[in-house]
């Protein structure tokens, strides 16, 4: 689609941009993008496994997917149905998933051999990690709008960064063939 890198990056930096000035700016509604793409998902998974079910040879496995389609469609129908606990739900497992994560972190500083650097970063990280989750769990309602504002504050910066590198590419690579070009005189005399 894009001839070079840096049109990529600056058009990815200006979406990233503005996809993160719309998430600080409507929390809520990137909440509830977030349960409307969840609910895609399942309804797409559903889809999935009835195409697995009646593809297949056997009555055992059709039976199974045909029920795990069925899970997935009625998760997709909930999440349309009552977005709010949708969100904290998803809150939830988020904050269940950072807290496990601290923890396997902070015990990784305790393997052997690790150097005290990288054993105080670890520790850091997976307190910091694990106090996220609670939080998290703690507060879901809360959480999920700190969510959407953290998405938002990466994608802000994330955007800022790849128009930074897409522009400085594009001024670099003008250099380079400017550099280049007086090269290419010389060798052809």
């Amino acid at each position: 689609m894009f001839k070079s890198l840096s049109t990529s990056l600056i058009a990815r930096g200006i979406l990233a941009v503005i996809t993160g000035i719309i998430a600080l700016a409507w929390p809520s509604v990137t909440v509830l993008a977030l349960v409307i793409l969840f609910a895609v998902y399942a309804f797409m998974a559903a889809g999935l496994q009835a195409a697995r079910a009646f593809s297949s040879r056997t009555a055992g496995p059709v039976l199974g997917h045909l029920l795990l389609g069925l899970v997935d469609l009625a998760a997709g129908v909930i999440a349309l149905a009552w977005p709010g606990p949708t969100a904290l739900v998803l809150v939830l497992i988020v904050g269940v998933w950072a807290i496990t994560a601290g923890l396997v972190e902070f015990s990784a500083a305790f393997a052997s051999g690790e150097p005290a650097g990288t054993r105080v970063t670890f520790i850091l990280g997976g307190l910091v990690t694990v106090a996220f989750g609670v939080v998290l769990c703690a507060r879901p309602g809360l959480g999920a709008i700190t969510l959407a504002l953290l998405f938002g504050l990466f994608n802000l910066i994330a955007g800022i960064w790849m128009l930074a590198q897409g522009i400085e590419l594009r001024h670099t690579g003008k250099t380079l063939q400017q550099a280049h070009s007086p090269h290419q005189e010389t060798m052809a005399a």
